[in-house]
């Protein structure tokens, strides 16, 4: 029988998360093209419907590319990590960070997504990058897909919707693993890769007004990423010994209001229509509970001689995930709603909730850890979890932000239990140690970072970097191996 774990194993990957659109800034610079990210505005709070700016349709693109629209583009900008990556690197080593996730803008290697060589400025950028973590002994977790679909993809194939967009990753990610294959184990091939079924244009830089059956052509875009998602796992394999390759799922556990069973078997529904992208990437196959939803929602997708093949032979090494909330459902349509998390649902009375209403369950991040590794038996990686919150900077510059430390001191006291539980998780990778621009609402007000920096809604600030309170104590935390919370 195997003894009860007592804490986080010796070699726990302890860091942060980021993303290329939301950090990097350079848009223009060096050869790189446009992403899909680069044409979302920010739109404030008062102005946005449902409280996220993330669709966008094919007339306003055609507006921005022809100047006739005069609004600020916040993730063209980031927080300037492309000529200040080297002191932002200090300070991750500073907290002792032994693992940094970032993303590779995929049309910063190859500006229009289908070009026939790739821009050697953006690949001498992440050689900087990785030689600079290199130096601190710090291991690189890369996402070849955070959100960044080259905005020619789109304009010429409809991003992922067409199938000819698999050639094309496959290129870039081979690309990337011959440049960087003796500095980079880690990769993550799409970022939470179900937000396609809230916005097939932030995941899959699909204009959702070009289509007809919008469920149909999104689903079929997804199984397109599923098959370059296996192609690029064997590829990796291949031409990188030893290299470990994860999914990223947004994961939000699915609880039912009451015992009534009629929301208990809502919640298991919910649940499955999330597992799925997790059951075709660790088990190589759609699952069966799958093809009576397609076949009740009018989606018949078009697979291809060898795709069975390919997803069954080149499943992920591991599994990661996002986790911030969990979700009620209930099908008592007086219920009262909850007012911010992404998916919907109804209020959870037991659950407090954040500045932008996503309800807080540090509890709800061991059930899902046990979920997970009860399902699949796979590694497991935490590779976003943290606070959005507003930050307010004292007269003497310090920046007290205990809720921070206390949200984040509760999911890991829950993370410890889980792996006493038998769990086999083996990192943690805190959503954005440095305030970026947020994914949904381009704001740099809904702060996540240990490290504030100086820019506000409007775009205006030093960029200026200092530490928050919460920057001492994840470094003791890193230090104690999570003894210390």
């Amino acid at each position: 029988m195997k003894e009860v774990s007592k804490g986080f194993p010796e070699n726990f990957l302890w860091g942060g998360a980021t993303a290329a659109n939301q950090l990097e800034g350079g848009f223009d610079e060096d050869g790189k093209g446009l992403s899909c990210a680069d044409m979302i505005a920010h739109v404030p709070k008062e102005q946005r419907k449902g409280g996220h700016a993330m669709e966008i349709s094919s007339e306003r693109i055609e507006q921005i590319l022809a100047g006739e629209i005069d609004e600020r583009f916040p993730k063209r900008y980031g927080v300037d990590f492309y000529h200040r990556y080297k002191e932002d690197i200090a300070l991750f080593a500073e907290m002792g960070f032994k693992v940094f996730r970032l993303s590779i803008h995929w049309s910063r290697i190859f500006p229009n997504g289908y070009d026939e060589q790739p821009n050697e400025a953006g690949l001498q950028f992440y050689d900087n990058v990785f030689d600079e973590l290199a130096k601190y002994g710090i291991e690189p977790l890369v996402t070849l897909s955070h959100y960044e679909t080259p905005l020619g993809l789109t304009l010429k194939y409809n991003g992922w919707a067409s199938r000819e967009v698999i050639g094309h990753y496959v290129k870039y990610a081979e690309t990337v693993f011959k440049r960087y294959k003796n500095k980079v184990k880690y990769w993550l091939t799409f970022n939470e890769i179900n937000v396609m079924l809230f916005s097939p244009y932030t995941g899959g830089g699909i204009l959702i007004d070009k289509v007809e059956n919008k469920l149909e052509t999104t689903y079929q875009a997804l199984h397109h990423q599923f098959v370059a998602s296996a192609m690029v796992t064997k590829l990796a394999h291949e031409i990188i010994p030893g290299s470990q390759v994860g999914c990223m799922l947004a994961r939000m556990e699915t609880y039912p209001y009451s015992c009534n069973p009629e929301d208990i078997r809502l919640a298991q529904f919910e649940n499955q229509i999330n597992l799925f992208f997790t059951d075709v990437h660790a088990r190589g196959k759609y699952p069966n509970y799958m093809a009576r939803y397609f076949a009740e929602n009018n989606v018949e997708l078009k697979f291809e001689p060898g795709d069975e093949e390919i997803l069954l032979a080149h499943p992920v090494d591991f599994i990661s995930f996002s986790y911030y909330m969990t979700v009620t459902k209930s099908v008592d349509a007086t219920a009262e709603q909850t007012a911010g998390n992404l998916a919907g649902g109804v209020k959870n009375p037991y659950l407090e909730a954040s500045d932008w209403g996503w309800e807080i369950d540090p509890i709800g991040l061991r059930v899902t850890l046990n979920k997970f590794w009860d399902r699949y038996q796979k590694p497991l990686f935490i590779v976003e979890n943290g606070l959005g919150a507003y930050d307010k900077v004292e007269e003497d510059g310090s920046i007290h932000d205990s809720y921070r430390i206390d949200y984040l001191s509760k999911h890991i006291a829950q993370m410890k239990e889980a792996i006493k539980d038998g769990v086999d998780l083996i990192g943690f990778t805190s959503w954005g140690p440095i305030d970026l621009v947020s994914m949904s609402t381009s704001e740099m007000s809904k702060r996540y970072g240990f490290i504030y920096v100086d820019l506000d809604d409007e775009g205006n600030g030093t960029l200026a970097r200092s530490k928050k309170d919460s920057f001492e104590w994840y470094k003791k935390v890193i230090a104690t191996n999570g003894e210390q919370l």
